[in-house]
């Protein structure tokens, strides 16, 4: 019975890891970078979406005035599409929300 509990845990890993392998590695980076902080409240989350016909990164703001973050594959900031102090992000990307499409939670902290 523990071989068999053990196996399925390896395998469990093993999916998880798979399904991150194909993540650029600045992705990934932002990944350990949030890891190294403290929780956020809300728990933080990267979805994966299709956005003007490419891949992009999305990143929630966190808490009251801290804007969210959409990012291409190499990390640079695309806009931020909500958040910051008025709420409404930095206005570069106001069409996000109604236009992104292949919705993908990617990552989420399960840190308590």
């Amino acid at each position: 019975m523990n071989r068999l509990i053990n196996c399925l845990l390896f395998a469990g890993l093993m999916l998880m890891s798979c399904q991150r392998d194909n993540l650029p590695s600045c992705v990934e980076n932002q990944i350990k970078q949030i890891q190294a902080q403290g929780v956020w409240s809300p728990p933080a989350k990267i979805y994966q979406y299709r956005y003007q016909g490419r891949t992009v990164y999305f990143i929630p703001q966190r808490c009251c005035d801290i804007p969210s973050q959409l990012l291409d594959e190499n990390c640079n900031q695309i806009c931020s599409p909500d958040g910051g102090f008025t709420g409404a992000g930095d206005g570069r990307c106001s069409d996000f929300f109604k236009t992104r499409t292949d919705e993908k939670l990617i990552w989420e902290d399960t840190r308590r």
